[in-house]
C-alpha cells in the first residue's frame, strides 16, 4: 500500500476565549453586542431595535442576554441617566467579536502581508519574552491547572492576547480606524 506524506505547517491561531465564547455563542447576544460597538443603548433602545429587526422578544429577555454580556465582561455600563425618580443604565460594548471568513481568493494576498511583517511580530514576540518573561511565566503558570495543561498553547494565548489588546488599542480605539 502505497504512503501518502505531506508537510503541514500551522497557518492560523483561532482563538477561543471561554468567557466570550459561550456569552456570544447565543446569537442575539452577539448582535446585540455589535450594536453596543456602534453606541451606548438603555435595555429599551436594545429591545426596540431588536424590534426593527424582527426580533420579538420581551423586554426580560433582552435584559437577561445583556446581563450575559456584562457577566461575560463584554459589556459595561457607559453611563446613569436619572429621570422621573428612576435610573435607566446605558450599556456600552468593550470588546468587539469579529466572525467572519475571508474570500477563497484571498490566501495569496494574506500570506503575502503576513510574510512581509513577520520578522518585526518576531522581533516585538521576542522583546516582550525578554522583557516580561517572568511575569509571562507567571501568568501561563496561573493558566495551567495541572501538569499535563503545561504542555497547552498557554504562552501563545497569552502573546496572542497582548497582540491582540495592542492591535485593538492601535487600530480601532486611538488608531485610524477610529476616525471612520
Amino acid at each position: 500500500m502505497a504512503e501518502f506524506t505531506s508537510d503541514v505547517t500551522i497557518e492560523d491561531i483561532a482563538v477561543r476565549d471561554t468567557n466570550v465564547s459561550s456569552a456570544v455563542d447565543e446569537p442575539l447576544r452577539a448582535m446585540i453586542l455589535d450594536m453596543l460597538a456602534e453606541r451606548a443603548r438603555s435595555v429599551a433602545a436594545i429591545h426596540a431595535a431588536l424590534g426593527e429587526r424582527g426580533y420579538d422578544r420581551t423586554p426580560n429577555t433582552v435584559r437577561h442576554h445583556v446581563n450575559e454580556l456584562r457577566d461575560a465582561g463584554l459589556v459595561e455600563v457607559a453611563r446613569l441617566e436619572e429621570r422621573g425618580g428612576a435610573t435607566t443604565k446605558y450599556y456600552r460594548a468593550n470588546t468587539i467579536v469579529l466572525s467572519y471568513a475571508l474570500p477563497d481568493d484571498a490566501d495569496a494576498a494574506v500570506a503575502a502581508m503576513a510574510d512581509e511583517i513577520t520578522p518585526e511580530v518576531a522581533a516585538l514576540v521576542a522583546e516582550l519574552r525578554e522583557e516580561y518573561g517572568e511575569e509571562i511565566d507567571r501568568i501561563v503558570g496561573e493558566m495551567a491547572p495541572c501538569e499535563h495543561c503545561r504542555t497547552q498553547k498557554y504562552e501563545t494565548y497569552l502573546l496572542s492576547t497582548v497582540l491582540r489588546r495592542a492591535f485593538v488599542a492601535g487600530t480601532v480605539r486611538d488608531g485610524p480606524a477610529a476616525d471612520g
